[in-house]
């Protein structure tokens, strides 16, 4: 009887190290995920969008880890979170670089975007008048930032030049900035009243050489049209600085990530 419980005990005890032995290797590659998805992330250091990788969800990741590792399934689960993570933030890198190497539209608008911002900025020319409920030459709506919808009606009209188009892009681009960097947009924006068209109109005005608010296209020799874009106010030369200050700091910062 003392040998049978000996063997029974000696048993149960093996599988106590194999559980150990496995919750080790589950840690070791939860951690080799958690430093794949740092390195990742740190490919984003320096692009203009704060917002663009989800630094709250990565703390969350780092923390669920330390949290689980004692819970071998949980860890697991943790691990395949992680791997996932890092795959949509590779994909956005590389659909980026894509953009930056291409120019799918054809179009004046998503050249100079794809210049502006590096490719993490998609062009549609559609009727940006429906959806953005207004009549407007383009517009970014909150809830897709990365994307700028160029009205395809308004794009056809006799004036419109490649000119026109380039300061209506980089007024676009503006809110692009606007809508990822909340933070610093926030402390800009009052300068212009909270008024974020104005300081759109002022980005195209600061960093477009030449630009101006009020343009006159010559269709022939004796005809012209007298045209306006944007939003009639050119701002003060303090505005610009304020432009100028905000676009210094804006982008993302990969930050330590604690456990």
């Amino acid at each position: 009887m003392f040998i049978a419980l000996t063997l029974i005990q000696l048993g149960e005890a093996n599988d106590t190290i194999e559980e150990q032995e496995n919750l080790i290797d589950q840690k070791e590659t939860f951690s080799a995920a958690m430093h794949e998805l740092a390195a990742t992330a740190g490919e984003f250091d320096g692009v203009l969008y704060a917002s663009i990788v989800p630094e709250s969800r990565l703390q969350s990741l780092a923390t669920r880890g330390w949290e689980h590792r004692r819970d071998s399934f949980a860890l697991n689960q943790d691990t395949a979170d992680v791997l996932r993570t890092t795959d949509e933030l590779t994909v956005v890198l590389a659909a980026a670089r894509d953009q930056a190497a291409t120019n799918t539209s054809g179009t004046t608008y998503e050249g100079i975007l794809d210049s502006l911002g590096s490719g993490f900025v998609s062009v549609v020319v559609d009727d940006a008048d429906t959806l953005c409920e207004d009549d407007v030459l383009a517009c970014v709506v909150s809830n897709d930032p990365y994307t700028v919808h160029f009205d395809d009606a308004d794009s056809k009209k006799p004036y419109m030049t490649d000119w026109l188009r380039t300061g209506i892009a980089y007024h676009e681009f503006a809110h692009v900035l606007q809508l990822s960097n909340p933070e610093a947009t926030a402390t800009a924006l009052e300068a212009f009243a909270g008024d974020n068209e104005q300081m759109a109109d002022c980005y195209a005005l600061t960093y477009l050489d030449g630009w101006t608010l009020d343009h006159t296209i010559w269709t022939s020799n004796v005809e012209y049209w007298e045209v306006s874009i944007g939003y009639g106010y050119a701002c003060s030369t303090e505005q610009k600085q304020v432009v100028r200050d905000w676009y210094e700091q804006l982008g993302f910062t990969r930050k330590p990530i604690s456990q």
